[in-house]
């Protein structure tokens, strides 16, 4: 299986999700071989690397991690969508607006993991979690709609070669949002940094909850049929 993270962002010291993604590589004991990643948070960049993984690795199961600051809880991600709408520049100075991740892609891309069965297994290790039905315009949406797509690809290409409906072989994608971890929150006393300290989790949980995510994600095929994770608007 496939395990990316994200490099620092604009003159942060750390990010959360590429320390986390490292330590479940550290401490992977699970018979699966796990490949790891730490992408550039740069669209273009980040886009390369990924296709050039799934092609490499031809993994079963793709989980990308990324950090959502601010947010109070752990975020397995329900859909991506076909659109780059920067507020900010990425690090190599892009700022892509209202454009398409994939031109004549699909609007969106569902997560093909479970992630009501991944949010479900969170709390249940006492960590917050909630299926997010976002992630936004930025890296970390282009990164798992890539990965998505190429997945989807990937997939067709294996029914094409005569396999029908047979699982085995087909990619699965996903993505988790972290918030940021308590070791990494910049120092500062402005309001944003104190919303990130306030949501902010230790860094072993952060790992803890990955690899929980990692170990739902390919255990649980189908995903669990309840209102866990509806909204109501």
């Amino acid at each position: 299986m496939l395990l990316t993270g994200f490099e620092p962002f604009g003159g942060d010291a750390r990010n959360p999700s590429g320390d986390a993604v490292l330590e479940v590589a550290r401490s992977w004991s699970g018979p699966e071989r796990l490949v790891t990643a730490v992408l550039p948070v740069a669209f273009e960049a980040a886009r390369t690397q990924v296709r050039a993984l799934l092609a490499k690795h031809r993994p079963e199961l793709v989980l990308a991690v990324g950090v959502a600051g601010g947010r109070d809880a752990l975020s397995p991600e329900r859909v991506a969508v076909n659109l780059m709408d920067a507020r900010i520049p990425d690090n190599a100075g892009a700022r892509p607006l209202d454009e398409p991740v994939v031109a004549g892609g699909p609007a969106a891309h569902f997560a093909t993991v479970p992630v009501k069965a991944i949010a479900q297994a969170l709390r249940e290790a006492g960590l917050p979690a909630a299926v997010s039905h976002t992630a936004g315009t930025f890296v970390c949406n282009h990164v798992f709609y890539v990965a998505a797509h190429e997945a989807s690809v990937l997939n067709e290409d294996h029914a094409r070669a005569g396999n029908g409906t047979e699982t085995r072989g087909q990619v699965r994608v996903g993505f988790l949002h972290v918030p940021w971890s308590a070791e990494s929150v910049p120092a500062g006393d402005d309001d944003t940094t104190s919303a990130l300290r306030r949501t902010a989790l230790p860094a072993a949980d952060l790992a803890r909850a990955v690899s929980l995510a990692v170990r739902t994600a390919l255990d649980v095929r189908e995903d669990l049929s309840d209102s866990s994770a509806g909204t109501l608007h």
